[in-house]
């Protein structure tokens, strides 16, 4: 039953060869197998996944089953969920249980799945590795003995589901948190149009930026999760009046009908020989489908990691000022209340927190503002400019999701070097368009690969489309040998 796919085990649940508690049985053994050496769950729901599986059980033997029913899946522990601890990976909130569920959580609920547990990530989300986590880094399943990166901010999902400790799990992408995760795992990620899903009750990063999405093994898959996650919420002011909606399978795209572009701005960013011949390989595995290839340009793409380096610190230093010791999470008592602010916010950040906390205060600074902060709106808009401007030329747009394959997590990389290897994922969240991270093959080291498929605003549908034509030309096996036996 591991190897089963979201869309395989919903057949076989609803012809009723396998109930959703023997589905949720099993993972919960790969949990308890490899959760610990993997590290990619902060906390494990068995009780709640149990009774949750048996509630679907029960709805298959009704015949009034959910979109989702029975689909074990894990949540990244960003979303509050009520009842169980909130942790955003931070001292911080260590042991704080929200008395509220966020919308992406009960959108799940509402469609049948099965909680397994809170994902692992980097601390508040922010970092490249998930090794900011307070609780330790996920480990990539791919080549185990290594101790690879599973990515960030979003690495216990792609862990979790890459292993088969997880059908599917969910993101969030703030500068390329889900799609240079699923990358480098082998995994199908998705980045929606900015409003598709809502933010409410998800811990905030950088609210302009953030960006709930899926992570599945399949791009059907990841429809799937992204079609109960969507819709607009009045209870979130940057929701977005606009639906995914999905009934059955995914439809099917004609290659000969579309234009796909190559962004020529990237042709002289330098990728590793492997990237380059996988992607290579795949825009010629299009144009042989009919599709006319298309050269645009993002003329301040190469600008874009500078402006979201300036405007994600600057919106967290402001969303993170919340946390006070005064009414939940970390409080350590001093002398008197700023001294209180002091030694709770010394104690419950890490250092990548406060590093990006500094950045952004100084950026936001009287002194600074019109200086940085401006001028990476600015920039910002230009690359939305831009991308509009290029999907005139073309429907859709293809590039890398990454430079290369996963790095130890012993990796010693200086913290501009972590932040270099956003560099192909970072424009699309400044411009808020959608993007979907497709295995493209495997390196010359067995290690995966992934190339991105991005459109216009709300061409959600269309990216997922083009993402299945390229997942069907590299025909990738994504089930790493060391866990999966195969």
């Amino acid at each position: 039953m591991i190897d089963l796919t979201i869309t395989q085990a919903l057949q076989k649940l609803k012809s009723r060869e396998i109930s959703a508690t023997e589905l949720t049985r099993a993972h919960l053994e790969r949990i308890e197998k490899y959760g610990a050496e993997l590290n990619c769950y902060i906390t494990i729901t068995p009780e709640r996944a149990l009774a949750d599986a048996a509630a679907a059980d029960a709805r298959y033997a009704d015949a009034c089953a959910l979109p989702l029913d029975g689909i074990p899946i894990g949540m990244k522990d960003l979303f509050a969920t009520r009842g169980i601890r909130t942790t955003a990976a931070s001292k911080m909130l260590e042991n704080f249980i929200p008395e509220y569920e966020s919308t992406i959580s009960q959108k799940f609920i509402d469609s049948g799945t099965v909680l397994l547990g809170k994902t692992n990530l980097d601390e508040f989300a922010m970092g490249t590795f998930s090794k900011t986590s307070f609780f330790g880094a996920p480990v990539n399943p791919w080549q185990l003995q290594r101790r690879l990166t599973a990515g960030g901010s979003s690495g216990g999902a792609t862990s979790a589901v890459a292993a088969g400790l997880a059908m599917g799990g969910t993101g969030t992408d703030t500068g390329g948190s889900i799609r240079f995760p699923a990358a480098i795992t082998g995994l199908v990620g998705m980045k929606p149009t900015y409003g598709l899903c809502s933010r409410w009750g998800c811990v905030a990063f950088a609210s302009s930026l953030d960006t709930p999405g899926p992570v599945a093994r399949t791009v059907d898959d990841a429809a799937a999760l992204l079609a109960a996650m969507a819709g607009h919420d009045p209870k979130d002011s940057t929701s977005a009046k606009s639906e995914f909606t999905l009934s059955g399978a995914l439809p099917e795209i004609e290659c000969k009908k579309l234009r796909v572009g190559v962004i020529r701005e990237f042709a002289d960013v330098q990728v590793s020989p492997d990237m380059k011949a996988l992607f290579d390989a795949r825009v010629a595995d299009l144009k042989s489908a009919g599709a006319e290839i298309v050269e645009v340009s993002i003329p301040n793409i190469l600008d874009a990691l500078a402006a979201y380096y300036i405007i994600a610190p600057a919106e967290a230093s402001s969303n993170l000022a919340r946390y006070d010791g005064m009414k939940y999470g970390l409080r350590v008592d001093g002398a008197d209340l700023l001294d209180t602010y002091k030694k709770t916010r010394a104690a419950g950040f890490g250092d990548e927190v406060k590093r990006r906390m500094i950045i952004g205060t100084a950026v936001l600074s009287s002194e600074s503002y019109d200086v940085y902060f401006m001028q990476a709106a600015r920039v910002r808009r230009m690359i939305a400019d831009s991308f509009a401007a290029a999907f005139e030329k073309c429907d859709l747009i293809v590039c890398p999701s990454s430079a290369g394959t996963a790095l130890p997590l012993d990796s010693d990389l200086s913290p501009l070097e972590y932040y270099a290897l956003d560099m192909f994922t970072v424009a699309m969240n400044l411009a808020g368009v959608p993007a979907c991270s497709v295995p493209a093959g495997l390196a010359q080291n067995g290690l995966p690969l992934g190339i991105q498929v991005v459109g216009p605003r709300f061409a959600d549908m269309r990216v997922l489309q083009l993402a299945r034509h390229i997942e069907t030309f590299a025909a990738l096996d994504n089930r790493p040998t060391t866990v999966m036996g195969k």
